[in-house]
Order: C-alpha cells, then structure tokens, then sequence
C-alpha cells in the first residue's frame, strides 16, 4: 500500500492522546500521512518499550484499538487510529560544523503524544516516507539502518542511559536504494519529545521571535517546570539543558559509545541519545577512534565527543539570545557548568567503574593512567573493565585474567599496585565490591559485529538472532552463560566492518 494514510474508524477502547506539540501551529511543522510499505511484516519489537505505553503483552494483536486497524498496520505506515495526528516538525541546525540551513523531519513522521502511565510520550515513525523536509532524500529507512537504532535504543536504556525508546520495526519486500538495492522498514520510536536543538535553530536563524518564545515556553512548561519560577527562565533552560547534556556525554564516554554525528539537529533538548546512525561501541580502547566513515576528519572522534556537545550548546545559546536580549554575559554564565558538570559526572562514574566507594583528590590521576593504559594497547574497553570487577587485593594476586589483556606486564602491574593500594586505603572488600561493581560494568553491548550478524540473518527473512540479541541485551550487567559469545572479543572481520551516515 503506497497511498498516504487514511484514518481507521473509532476503536471501542479508544487511546488517550494530548498532542501537545501540534498545538504550536503550522509554522512548527507540516500535517501529512505516511506513505505505507507493501505487505508488512513483523522484524522485531520491544515488550518492555510497550509496558512503558501501558500496552500488555498482546499488544501486536490488539493494542488498545480492539477490532480495528492492526497494529501492523499502523506501524508501517499503512493505517491510523483515532487521536494521532500525523505530522513532519521543521528545524535547522549545523552539520559538522556548517551551517545547514532548514532540515527537518525528512523521513519520521510523528504520529502523537500519547498519556501512558509513565507520563505523556510521542510516537513517531521513521521511514514512513516522503516529507516536504525530504530535500534529496526519499523518506525511507532499510532494513539495516532500522535494526540497528532499534537494537541500540533498547541497549542504551537498558545500560541506564537516557535515550529515546524504539517499539518496534516492520518491514517489507520494497526495494529502496542506498550504496545498494535494499528492503524498507519502518522504525517505531517512543519519547517524552523529539525537539531538538536545531528547532531553536531553526526560528533564530529566520527571524522568528515569537515563534522562537512560544517554543522556549512549550519546553520550559512542559519539560523543565522549575526554570519558570527563575528570574530569566530561558537562561536558566539553558543551563539545566547544559547540565543534562554534560551527564549525558559523560554516561557515552564511560561506557565506551560513539554517537557518530553530534550534529546539532541530533541532539536532544532533553538530553536524551538521539537519531542512532553510524554509532558504535569501542572494541579496543582508542580515543580518537571515529566511528562514521563519512567523517573523513574526525570531528566527531570518541574522545571529541564531550567538545562537541559544549559547541552545539553554545549553537543553542546564540538561538535563545534573542529571547534575553542578547544578554551575553547571562548566556556565558548558564554554559559555564559545564565543564565541571562533565568533569564530576566522569570522575563519578568512572569511580564507580573502578568499585571506589569514596572520593579522593587523587582518583582523577589514577583513572587517567588507567585509561591511558588501555589506550596504549587498545585493549578491549569492555572486557577489561568487566574483568576489573575481579581484580584481587591479596598480596599474591596474579589476576591473570585481567593482567593478561596487557602486552606491558610491567606497567599493569605498577598500575595494579597503585589500584590496590587505592583499595586498601577505603578498607575495600573484593566480593562485595566486585557485586557492585558488576552492576555498572556491563558484559554486554552491541558491538558493531553482533549487530551485523543479526542483520545479515534478517536480510535472509530470519529475524530471530535480532529478537535473541535484544532479550541479551536486555540484561547488560548479568552473567548469562549461555550467550558467553556475545562478550566474547570481536572476530577478525568485525576490524572491516564500516558504517556511514546512511547506516
């Protein structure tokens, strides 16, 4: 079915949705249907993102619009039900660095905010089609790019980072074009907004006060309540979305996450990990590792990543200056947090990586020449703190399984006697500490290999390794024997796998 949505007759257990972002008017976006995919078919879906709608465990058979338009359906595409409101929101916003001019939802569609018992969440489509912010594009996202978002997403969540939630993927035999013939799909994406930095963007740059006021006041009033009783209530939004996003950039650093494209129009005035790309985990521990083929001069490295996210809020303060009357002076001092902001949020959970139950002045310099140690070596980011959690204090420790990632014996075991000293001098012990520390070590991510393998599978019409790899990823932080070879090093070929910013 390739005509644009129609709406499906009133469900008997209608759906409760606010809408509230479509109250803005029609210079925020564009009202239009998708346009639906052929013959869809179920790849994957989340039942924890559908308990956090409220959904139970028949959802896909039911959802909440009993004996009206399949869910199927509705997430291709191909249907709505009662109460969305389908529309594309217009931004602007700097790409590597360059100012881009209008962008926007080129190829998601938000479908509405719905009221769930964990508060009002949007839903939106992301590869439903051909939008007037399309530019050269065609609307559509493949298989590939679909899994891996939805994969990442419910990763990132269940790792304890803020990120937008994915319900679900479907897809369909229609062929879309990237560096090769692929197959459409359509992803389901779930958060408590969508707006962006280049929204701001977007009204400053064309002169738009008032739209640029009502937008200011719509995130203030219905995200960030207590900036309204501050004197400058936009200044005070930027410094606690400056504040968000320095723990943000702190929580991708520590876990070892490459975004890819820390453009401004992917980054969330919630602080949430946004519009997953050409994103990958760290195999071997290299700062200036760049995960986006397409960034031939690696503006968004691992290691630039925090730099970045300081640029594009100083993008957002140029777009909120009108709104303070080019207060200066103001705007510097709601950005200044952040500095420190990312620096403590590091250090603590960096801290907590290495089971430091206290802090002390000189953890900084010992989690320095720990990281430059992995640097050095590359040594697998992941493993090697996932083994950390069984460092021993006993003076004839060898802790063979974590010195033996180490070429240079010597100066792990100069590092692993400071370590241990660290240790002694808090009175640590090694069971309880280590319990802890496995709760913020995680055993599994999604490498770039595990997530290439499970889209192979799907391109063959097998979708079950990508439902397995979600069920795995789903519990980060546990043992789970019998999925050993997901923590296992990375094959060889996973060294020439590339993703791009069509990924």
């Amino acid at each position: 079915m390739n005509d644009r949505t129609a709406a499906a007759p009133a469900p008997t257990t209608p759906l409760a949705w606010s809408n509230r972002f479509a109250t803005l008017g029609s210079a925020f976006f564009t009202e239009l249907g998708a346009t639906g995919m052929p013959d869809p078919h179920w790849v994957a879906w989340s039942d924890d993102c559908a308990a956090l709608l409220g959904w139970g465990p028949d959802w896909r058979e039911t959802g909440h619009a009993k004996g009206h338009a399949p869910p199927l359906q509705v997430f291709s595409g191909n249907a709505l039900w009662p109460g969305m409101q389908p529309l594309a929101s217009v931004y602007s916003g700097h790409q590597f660095g360059v100012w881009a001019g209008q962008l926007g939802d080129g190829r998601a569609l938000w479908l509405g905010e719905l009221d769930t018992p964990s508060g009002p969440l949007e839903i939106q489509l992301k590869g439903a089609g051909l939008t007037p912010y399309s530019r050269m594009g065609d609307g559509r996202a493949v298989l590939r790019s679909s899994i891996r978002e939805f994969l990442c997403s419910e990763a990132m969540h269940h790792l304890g980072i803020p990120t937008t939630r994915a319900l679900c993927v479907t897809g369909s035999r229609l062929p879309v074009r990237r560096e090769r013939i692929e197959t459409a799909a359509v992803a389901t994406r779930v958060a408590p907004s969508f707006i962006r930095f280049g929204h701001f963007e977007h009204f400053a740059h064309h002169g738009k006060p008032t739209e640029l006021a009502q937008l200011a006041d719509f995130v203030i009033d219905r995200f960030y309540p207590e900036c309204r009783d501050e004197p400058a209530p936009v200044l005070a939004l930027l410094q606690a979305v400056t504040e968000r996003t320095a723990r943000l950039m702190a929580q991708w650093q520590a876990v070892g996450f490459c975004h890819g494209v820390m453009n401004t129009d992917n980054m969330s005035i919630l602080g949430l990990t946004i519009d997953y790309g050409p994103f990958g985990f760290l195999d071997g521990f290299d700062p200036r590792h760049i995960c986006n083929h397409s960034d031939d001069r690696g503006r968004y490295a691992f290691a630039a990543q925090p730099q970045v996210a300081w640029w594009n809020l100083h993008a957002l303060a140029q777009a909120l200056a009108p709104l303070v009357d080019n207060n200066v002076d103001g705007l510097q001092a709601a950005l200044a947090p952040y500095p420190e902001a990312f620096s403590q949020a590091m250090t603590g959970v960096m801290r907590a990586k290495l089971g430091l139950a206290e802090a002390r002045d000189d953890d900084a310099a010992l989690i320095d020449s720990w990281l430059q140690l992995l640097a050095i070596e590359k040594t697998d980011f992941t493993i090697a703190h996932r083994r950390l959690c069984d460092f021993s204090t006993a003076p004839d420790a060898a802790n063979g399984g974590l010195r033996d990632l180490f070429i240079d014996r010597t100066a792990f075991d100069a590092w692993a006697v400071r370590y241990a000293g660290r240790l002694a001098g808090e009175n640590s012990q090694d069971a309880a500490r280590a319990l802890q520390m496995r709760l913020v070590n995680p055993k599994y991510v999604l490498r770039n290999h595990l997530a290439q393998t499970a889209i192979d599978r799907a391109e063959t019409g097998d979708f079950s390794e990508v439902m397995r790899l979600l069920k795995v990823l789903s519990r980060p932080f546990d043992e789970q024997p019998e999925h050993e070879a997901d923590a296992a090093f990375p094959p060889d070929w996973a060294q020439h796998l590339e993703v791009s910013c069509s990924s």
